[in-house]
């Protein structure tokens, strides 16, 4: 009896990973097809048959990025006892991730500001998306320790969300720079003295 087609001769996800690092340090334009076939170890055929498109392996390889790294800092955030600790492990733990001497130099979901040049309109507003993901995890944070009378009624959570969410992207194109995780910290522990000022909470 004849084989129904032939089994796949690599490992899906270990392709998917060596995509990701390759997307995440020359972008969605700065990564050749030729590059990425070697780097995944694959032909050009079984990259379209595994994965679509270009633009298909790199949305994959952004939400393989989001459930890692992105999917830490909101844990982290979701478990801290009150948003000013909130916040301030998503800063720190931030310089830690974007200086890691094994892998790319910053977060992938805010250099593809500048790096998903030559994606489609639905990826962009897709990554749009993601970028401000982050954002409303910490402006329900805020709104929570409003709600608990552990922050004044009168602070802004859009504006102080949008603060810090603004701080850890530069952050990571400080780091994309050559920012070591020392200089990264206190960049936010400087973000972190604005506090007070930011929410009226008494220091």
């Amino acid at each position: 009896m004849a084989e129904r087609g032939r089994p796949r001769a690599f490992d899906r996800a270990e392709a998917l990973q060596k995509a990701m690092l390759l997307f995440w340090e020359k972008g969605f334009q700065g990564a050749s097809m030729s590059e990425l076939t070697a780097a995944m170890g694959i032909n050009a055929p079984s990259l379209y048959a595994c994965f679509g498109s270009k633009e298909a392996l790199y949305r994959e390889a952004l939400a393989l990025y989001e459930a890692g790294d992105g999917a830490e800092l909101a844990a982290a955030i979701a478990a801290a006892p009150t948003a000013r600790e909130a916040i301030e492990i998503y800063l720190m733990r931030s310089a830690a991730l974007f200086s890691r001497p094994d892998k790319p130099a910053g977060c992938m979901v805010v250099l593809s500001v500048i790096h998903a040049t030559g994606t489609s309109d639905e990826a962009g507003r897709a990554l749009r998306d993601a970028r401000g993901e982050m954002q409303g995890v910490m402006e329900a944070r805020l709104r929570s320790d409003i709600a608990r009378g552990e922050l004044p009624p009168s602070c802004d959570p859009p504006a102080i969300a949008a603060f810090y969410a603004t701080v850890q992207q530069g952050m990571s194109i400080r780091a994309r720079d050559g920012a070591n995780r020392t200089e990264l910290e206190a960049v936010a522990r400087g973000a972190m003295a604005a506090w007070a000022g930011l929410t009226g909470a008494q220091a």
